[in-house]
C-alpha cells in the first residue's frame, strides 16, 4: 500500500482508499443523468491503482428528471438529489466535490430559439456554476452548451462565461471544442460545446480526444434495431397518430421532412414564418439521426423511416445511447423531454476517461489545437 501511496500525487491522496482513488462528483442541472451514467461508468488503472468517480450530490429544478437520476443513479442515496430551483438553492449546503458537471441551461443560447442570451431568464444560470467553483474549488469541471453559445449576443455572452470559469476558483486551464457527437460513436447528428477545465496548480490542460467514427458514423437503424428492442421495455409505448398524420408521413421519404416531400395541398402545412428543418422529417435508416430534441409541439417528435409513426421514448433513448435498462420517471411527454436535453452518456463516458488518463499521465489520441472545430479567437484562454 505504501509504494501505491508513492505513486499518487499530493493533489490525490486524500482520495485514496483500498487501492483505489475515489473523485467526489457533483452536478447542477442535472437532468435525468446522461452526465453522470457517463462519468460513473469511467474507470482506469495505473500502478495498481483504479482512479474513479463517485456521486455526491446532484440538483434539478425538473421533479420528474430528479425522479430519474435517483433511479438510476443513486438509488441507494435519493436525498442526495435535490429538487430545487438553483436560484433558491443554499449552493454551500451541497457539500465538497472533486469534480464538477454542469449542463447549464440552454435555452436563451439555441440556435432554434429567439437566442435572447445574457437577456434571458435561463442565461444567468451560468453563473451558479461559477460560485459553485467558487465554494467548493474542485480540481476539474465540465460545462456543456449548445453550439448556438458561440453566438450569442454577437458572441460577447462566450467570452464572458469563458472569462469568468478561467478566473474561478483557483483558476482553470480551460479547453474548449465544439463537438460533433456523431464522429464520437453516437448515431445522431449531435453538436455541443464542451468545456473542460482543470485546476492551474495541477500543470495540467485536457486535449480533445480524436474522433472515431468520422469516415462511418453509426446509423439510426444500428442504434434501434441492433439489437431489437423489446416490445415490454420500459418508456417503449407508441404514440397514436391521427389519420392526417399517418397519411402525411406515408408520403414523406426517409430523410426528407414536412417541406421538401412531393405532398398534396391538403397534407401541406400552412406555416408562416422559419421552417423548422425536422417538422415531421423521417429518419434515414442508412445515416445518423438528427438531433433528437426535448421541446416542441407535433411534427417535432422524431419519425421512423419505415413506420408511419413517432419514435417511441426507448428508441429517442437509443439514439441518445441510453441502455435499455435505464429507466425514465413521469409522464410521456415528461420523458421526451428529459431524453433531448440530456447528454449522451457514451460522449460523457469518452469525456471522463480522458479526464482521468490527463490526471495520471496516461496518452491517448487526440487532437492538436489547430483541429479544434471552434474559431481560434474564440479559444484564446485553450492555447
Amino acid at each position: 500500500m505504501a509504494d501505491h501511496k508513492r505513486n499518487i500525487s499530493k493533489c490525490w491522496a486524500n482520495n485514496y482508499v483500498n487501492d483505489e482513488v475515489v473523485l467526489r462528483y457533483g452536478e447542477l442541472f442535472c437532468g435525468p443523468g446522461g452526465l453522470a451514467l457517463g462519468a460513473l461508468k469511467a474507470k482506469i488503472k495505473k500502478n495498481g491503482i483504479i482512479y474513479r468517480l463517485k456521486h455526491i450530490w446532484a440538483t434539478d429544478y425538473d421533479f420528474d428528471s430528479c425522479q430519474t437520476y435517483r433511479k438510476n443513479i443513486c438509488p441507494k442515496d435519493p436525498q442526495s438529489v435535490i429538487h430545487e430551483d438553483v436560484r433558491k438553492l443554499d449552493l454551500e449546503s451541497l457539500g465538497p466535490i472533486d469534480v464538477f458537471a454542469y449542463g447549464f441551461p440552454c435555452n436563451d443560447f439555441s440556435i432554434v430559439g429567439e437566442s435572447k442570451g445574457f437577456d434571458g431568464e435561463f442565461g444567468p444560470l451560468y453563473t451558479y456554476g461559477v460560485k459553485i467553483l467558487n465554494i467548493f474549488r474542485p480540481k476539474i469541471f465540465v460545462a456543456e452548451n449548445v453550439s448556438g453559445l458561440r453566438s450569442a449576443n454577437n458572441g460577447n455572452a462566450f467570452n464572458v462565461i469563458m472569462n469568468d470559469l478561467e478566473s474561478a476558483g483557483a483558476g482553470y486551464n480551460l479547453t474548449t471544442n465544439l463537438y460533433k457527437f456523431e464522429h464520437y460513436g453516437v448515431p445522431q447528428t449531435r453538436h455541443r460545446i464542451l468545456i473542460i477545465g482543470i485546476e492551474k496548480s495541477l500543470g495540467l490542460r485536457f486535449h480533445v480526444p480524436k474522433p472515431t467514427t468520422v469516415e462511418k458514423p453509426p446509423t439510426a437503424s444500428q442504434a434501434i434495431e441492433h439489437p431489437p428492442i423489446s416490445a415490454n421495455a420500459h418508456n417503449h409505448e407508441i404514440t397514436r397518430q391521427s389519420k392526417k398524420v399517418i397519411e402525411r408521413l406515408e408520403r414523406i421519404k426517409p430523410g426528407e421532412n414536412a417541406w421538401n416531400a412531393d405532398l398534396p395541398e391538403e397534407l401541406q402545412l400552412n406555416v408562416k414564418g422559419a421552417r423548422l428543418s425536422h417538422i415531421y422529417r423521417r429518419l434515414h435508416p442508412d445515416r445518423p439521426s438528427y438531433t433528437i430534441t426535448g421541446s416542441g409541439g407535433g411534427g417535432t417528435h422524431g419519425y421512423h423511416w419505415k413506420e408511419s409513426r413517432a419514435l417511441t421514448n426507448r428508441e429517442r433513448a437509443r439514439i441518445q445511447t441510453f441502455p435499455d435498462d435505464f429507466i425514465f420517471m413521469g409522464s410521456k411527454e415528461s420523458v421526451r423531454k428529459q431524453i433531448g436535453m440530456a447528454v449522451p452518456p457514451m460522449v460523457s463516458e469518452l469525456i471522463f476517461n480522458c479526464i482521468l488518463k490527463t490526471i495520471v499521465g496516461t496518452k491517448y489520441k487526440h487532437l492538436d489545437f489547430s483541429e479544434l472545430s471552434l474559431e481560434n479567437s474564440q479559444l484564446e484562454l485553450s492555447v
